[in-house]
């Protein structure tokens, strides 16, 4: 009887000396999920925005040993697109590559960040991170409870069908898609009728005749397939108002519940894959106008002039409305527009 008191005793023990030494490592495993509207890929293949998205993952969970682990939410697969940003801010999903003017609604100051001809580059666009300007969105995103993990930019390019959409003088009667509140003012100041929808609906919305053209990033009008209801591409590979903040975004609620050696490696894997982000805009910036030459579409590049007419119409619409509605907007507006 003692001999089997004893050996009780030591298996109970050694149970319990071996729950509490993997205790902390159960508790410290966590699946952080990510969602985004655009099409799903590989890490090396398709939309380079679900690429960042797959890199990042692979390069978090393996620097954290795999305490870090990621589900991948392509194609509006979780949620729809534009609910994305509320569910970061109330800490019901994890993270998400947002356009985050697609938050104007609720987050006024969010329409800076599709503002036409403001942002004229993306080197120009990057440097807002370290500008003023990046500081205070990161601060007013972070009152909201959302934080900036990787800072994308993307140029836009128009796609139209019937006839092209060039300058502000084609605009007149048509129906346009432009991405943000900013954008439609402007295009609505030149005389089009404004339709706006998430970014993954524009196909059918211009197929069922509900557009006439729509103004997205290079990457939307390649992964989107919009060659396939389209007689005419509008590039901005050489110049282009559309400049649109894309981030990467978290939770604020799901970075705290982080240890700070989590969070320092969230944050500079994010940091590293900027680049990435740079150079596959840049290539697709190239790359759809391959795409629509080879579908037998006509191809115009926007000029300098016509730039300059757009950013005469924005002035007069978009930027005057920006100023005088949203809180603190001349200030904003001039801190951007102090990043050259």
């Amino acid at each position: 009887m003692r001999r089997t008191f004893l050996k009780t005793s030591l298996a109970l023990a050694g149970a319990l000396a071996l729950g509490a030494s993997s205790a902390p490592l159960l508790a410290q495993t966590k699946t952080i999920k990510i969602s985004h509207q655009f099409p799903g890929g590989t890490i090396d293949e398709g939309d380079f925005r679900d690429r960042l998205v797959r890199k990042f993952a692979a390069e978090v969970e393996k620097k954290s040993g795999g305490a870090l682990k990621f589900e991948i939410y392509p194609a509006a697969s979780l949620m729809k697109p534009v609910p994305q940003y509320k569910a970061l801010s109330t800490g019901a999903l994890d993270m998400s590559l947002y356009p985050l003017a697609y938050a104007g609604g609720e987050f006024p100051e969010a329409n800076l960040t599709l503002m036409p001809a403001v942002v004229t580059s993306y080197e120009q666009g990057l440097r807002w991170k370290e500008a003023p300007i990046g500081k205070e969105l990161t601060r007013l995103l972070e009152e909201r409870n959302v934080k900036i993990i990787t800072w994308v930019w993307q140029a836009g390019g128009i796609a139209a069908k019937g006839k092209p959409l060039v300058g502000p003088e084609d605009a007149k009667g048509m129906k346009v898609r432009g991405g943000s509140r900013e954008i439609d003012l402007m295009t609505k100041a030149a005389g089009a009728a404004v339709t706006n929808v998430p970014s993954n609906e524009i196909y059918s919305a211009m197929q069922s005749g509900v557009l006439d053209a729509a103004i997205t990033s290079s990457t939307s009008l390649i992964s989107f397939r919009l060659h396939e209801t389209s007689n005419f591409l509008t590039a901005g590979r050489k110049h282009s108002f559309w400049y649109m903040f894309e981030p990467l975004l978290m939770s604020k609620k799901s970075f705290d519940s982080l240890t700070p050696a989590q969070q320092k490696l969230v944050m500079e894997v994010g940091a590293s894959l900027e680049k990435f982000g740079m150079e596959a805009a840049k290539a697709d910036d190239q790359r759809v106008v391959e795409v629509f030459t080879k579908a037998g579409l006509k191809v115009v590049d926007m000029e300098q002039a016509t730039f300059d007419k757009w950013r005469e119409v924005a002035k007069a619409s978009a930027w005057k409305d920006f100023e005088e509605k949203v809180k603190n907007g001349k200030a904003l507006f001039d801190m951007a527009l102090s990043v050259k």
